[in-house]
């Protein structure tokens, strides 16, 4: 009696304890994630309109220039699978996994697990340690993070595969990729050969990688897992798709030279050099209220230069003989970004001890206010060294302006009286050699009139 009573209550117990369970949703079935006529649910992020193609039921990548092409949604849990063929010996891919929607500082790729889709020979250090291969390598990039699930020989984040079965060029191959709870599997033509976990982010965007070699992808289908149902902590997301789109894809398309000053500003691969001779590079767009993002890098040499001290209200002190006070530093030059072609409202590039991101134009004009010249002096140096890729976020609403230098908030809601309402931008000659890369702009609303 008393066991039959404990049987019955044990089994309420569980059935109440399955009840009050969080509900996992089902697995959902296998699903197209290309649907072999056009790249609908993809997102080009910075590539040009040519590298990325559907011709006979496949993506065709000419592989140039360098970047990724990414689904339109992220993804948490699922089972990817697809089928790859490079057109060469030598091809160089990837897939990307749990992705971020924009590409990484400095950087053609995006942060996130790379599932390598090569066909290079293995390459050893000059001990004879191996690297990496071409057989399905699995590796976190540009600030993900992942354990191999064995130890690579150079103590890398990098799984190297257990077996080689990759086909050579001409040839198909297939992928099944298993991604779940921050752990990841590869199958290669039908094993399994790698793996990674605790992996960050554990969420985000597929990407298909452009890396110099023309690549075929077909028969992209994707199954969705369940998972807990509890939202992942924003460490372990990806960055939100802000609806950036790029202004720079390998070519100077959508960009104006002035005659006579061509030839100067010269696309390179993923890259835009100028060698300091030509004249400003503008965008044709105009734009009003809007967000940018550019990285930026000094390419040449320096030079020893005095220039003027600035304080942080934008005042420049003087010394007791009556001249202005002057520091002297390593020079490699000046650059800067117009805005609404405005040269006065110019986004300054330079290596100044006051740092870049301050708007010249109107921290000297003396019939500025005191207010609207401190508040466009930097709050502090934010520069990466020279040589160093850095990484502007300017937003411009109405007449105030907030820009951020890798990560740190320099100008903040400073006012910019009398500035055009729209214009184009514009990247600036200033005789000194530079590049600049990763150029995505969003538009923004205009902000509601405030009421009395």
């Amino acid at each position: 009696m008393h066991r039959t009573i404990a049987l019955v209550a044990a089994a309420l117990t569980a059935a109440c304890m399955l009840a009050l369970a969080p509900a996992q949703a089902p697995t959902q079935a296998a699903t197209p994630l290309f649907n072999g006529k056009d790249l609908n649910g993809w997102v080009n992020v910075n590539c040009a309109p040519g590298t990325f193609t559907v011709q006979d039921g496949e993506i065709r990548c000419t592989g140039k220039p360098t970047g990724v092409l990414r689904t339109a949604k992220p993804y948490r849990n699922f089972i990817l699978e697809m089928d790859w063929m490079h057109e060469q010996p030598g091809g160089n891919a990837g897939l990307f996994v749990w992705s971020d929607p924009l590409t990484a500082r400095g950087q053609p790729f995006t942060r996130s697990v790379e599932v390598q889709v090569m066909l290079t020979d293995d390459v050893k250090d000059e001990k004879g340690t191996l690297l990496y291969t071409g057989q399905g390598d699995i590796f976190s990039i540009h600030g993900a993070t992942m354990v191999p699930d064995r130890p690579h020989p150079a103590g890398w984040a990098r799984c190297l595969p257990s077996e080689r079965r990759t086909k050579g060029a001409g040839e198909w191959n297939h992928y099944r990729v298993i991604a779940k709870d921050g752990t990841l599997k590869l199958e290669v033509n039908g094993k399994e050969v790698s793996g990674g976990h605790d992996i960050t982010p554990r969420e985000g965007f597929i990407c298909l990688e452009s890396e110099g070699s023309p690549i075929r992808f077909r028969n992209i289908t994707l199954q969705e897992l369940p998972d807990d149902g509890k939202p992942l902590p924003p460490d372990m997301q990806c960055k939100p798709d802000e609806g950036f789109v790029s202004l720079f894809d390998g070519t100077l398309r959508g960009w104006r030279e002035n005659d006579g000053a061509r030839g100067h500003w010269v696309p390179q691969d993923w890259v835009l050099a100028y060698d300091g001779h030509g004249d400003m590079l503008w965008n044709e767009r105009e734009l009003r209220d809007f967000e940018l993002i550019c990285d930026w890098r000094w390419t040449g040499k320096p030079v020893k230069a005095k220039v003027p001290v600035i304080r942080p209200d934008g005042t420049t002190p003087v010394g007791d003989d009556g001249k202005q006070q002057m520091v002297e530093i390593d020079d490699f030059g000046d650059s800067g970004i117009y805005l609404r072609g405005s040269d006065k409202s110019q986004i300054n590039i330079w290596c100044w001890p006051i740092g870049s991101g301050e708007v010249y134009g109107y921290r000297n004009d003396p019939t500025q206010p005191a207010a609207v010249r401190a508040g466009v002096t930097p709050k502090e140096k934010a520069d990466a060294a020279p040589g160093k890729w850095n990484r502007f976020r300017i937003r411009l609403q109405g007449d105030r302006l907030t820009v951020n230098l890798n990560g740190k908030t320099v100008i903040e809601n400073a006012q910019l009286p009398g500035l055009p309402n729209k214009g184009p931008i514009a990247l600036q000659h200033h005789g000194a050699p530079i590049e600049f890369a990763n150029i995505y702009v969003r538009e923004l609303k205009p902000e509601a009139p405030k009421s009395e």
